[in-house]
């Protein structure tokens, strides 16, 4: 398995007679096979809310959503399961999937809804589980809840007892730096966005709405043919510029496909920026967009960076391989005329269209339902110009709710976060 790595400008032309050129760099990435090779053998951790507000068909749904996926795994993958309310229990620890029968009746015998929620205790017997199996798999977990962690109680500026979102993003941390990847699956109306997305961004992974029981089981499926596409694992970019080209300041990375994420970055000794893409597929390109400024440069073709992926390969067993380092270049021009790269363009739109929803979401927190209103209308707006005809009815919707005096629902709120992150199908 090798990697595939492609860089667009933008406008891959600029002005000579600017002292500063600002110009969006798209970087796609994925896994291609050299050969017919199979796909890699998973480690799946299933991390299952079990409280009481799950009862009947909820949990009756996420059951049968995890006996096709039992059906799915092949020769070599591993499953465990783990289920939380106050507490969390290890239903199935983690093991090579070989009686799926005996799985399922104790899945059933064992999954009984009670109890409050504490994700973060959940989240950590999961990872405990999973690393365990980690060696030559793609290791990724899925995290389901309907409802929100408990948070403790604050008196002024002390906490009393713990925040369990805290914890969990403690634990999302600990999860990427372990090469493990978070999937996270709200369910209902009541399960909180905020740290859910969060989660799954930390650790690489997706945030799923589910909103009713029936849509489980085609949620499961989707996740899990996502992964099982996964090529290399625990991927790196690494990115260097010359001295006259730096990044923006402000959020300058940011993924936006097959979601949009904004992605931190780290420097190295050396001055080179590294940023964590995380597991590598072969069907689906990781789109990062980077903001970069260019300084003033002679005439003609100008090489000012290099792009390079650090990544690890589960099928041979090797870590830390490296693509060959690619060349960054623009053209320098004294008559300029831009070349404009649409495919770029449409990527710049969709991390628009997302953090038009971030400012409309921040507007309504503070009660400007109408500046809200008219942000959301501007992300939709914007959807429409990249065809994403789909998000942009939602936050059409949306928009038009709040321009006409009334709240948005949990519901709404939870359609307009997934719609401003994810193209729509």
């Amino acid at each position: 398995m090798k990697v595939h790595t492609k860089s667009s400008f933008n406008d891959i032309n600029v002005d000579a007679a600017q002292t500063i050129n600002q110009r969006q760099l798209s970087l796609s990435i994925s896994a291609i096979p050299t050969n017919s090779e199979a796909s890699l053998p998973l480690n799946i951790a299933l991390i299952l809310d079990k409280s009481g507000s799950m009862e009947g068909e909820p949990l009756n749904k996420v059951i049968q959503a995890v006996e096709q996926l039992l059906d799915y795994l092949k020769p070599g993958d591993r499953l465990s399961i783990i289920a939380f309310a106050n507490l969390p229990e290890v239903i199935i620890p983690n093991q090579i999937v070989t009686d799926t029968k005996t799985i399922k009746t104790t899945l059933r015998q064992k999954i009984k809804a009670s109890g409050g929620t504490v994700i973060a205790e959940g989240l950590s017997l999961g990872i405990t589980e999973l690393l365990k199996g980690t060696k030559g798999a793609v290791s990724q977990v899925f995290l389901l809840t309907d409802g929100h962690g408990d948070q403790g109680l604050k008196l002024w500026k002390w906490q009393i007892g713990p925040n369990d979102n805290k914890r969990c993003v403690v634990l999302a941390k600990k999860a990427a730096k372990l090469n493990l990847t978070i999937n996270t699956l709200g369910f209902g109306n009541n399960w909180n966005q905020n740290l859910l997305e969060k989660i799954a961004d930390i650790a690489g992974g997706t945030l799923t709405y589910i909103e009713y029981p029936e849509q489980i089981i085609s949620q499961f499926s989707r996740l899990f043919r996502r992964i099982q596409s996964v090529g290399l694992t625990n991927a790196y970019l690494l990115l260097s510029f010359i001295p006259s080209v730096r990044l923006a300041e402000l959020k300058p990375i940011a993924q936006v496909l097959p979601d949009t994420v904004e992605i931190p970055v780290e420097t190295e000794a050396n001055g080179s920026l590294v940023i964590r893409l995380g597991d590598l597929m072969q069907d689906i390109e990781k789109v990062v967009l980077a903001n970069i400024y260019i300084g003033k440069l002679p005439e003609g073709n100008q090489v000012i960076g290099h792009i390079q992926i650090r990544y690890d390969d589960p099928g041979t067993n090797q870590e830390r391989l490296f693509s060959p380092l690619i060349p960054i270049s623009v053209n320098v021009m004294s008559n300029y005329s831009p070349a404009v790269n649409e495919e770029v363009l449409k990527y710049v739109l969709l991390l628009a269209k997302y953090r038009q929803t971030q400012i409309a979401e921040a507007k309504l927190e503070i009660g400007d339902r109408l500046g809200a209103g008219t942000m959301l209308q501007t992300a939709a707006d914007t959807a429409l110009q990249i065809g994403d005809t789909k998000a942009a009815t939602i936050l059409q919707l949306s928009a038009t709710q709040l321009q006409a005096g009334k709240d948005l629902t949990e519901s709404e709120l939870k359609k307009t976060r997934i719609a401003s992150k994810t193209v729509l199908q």
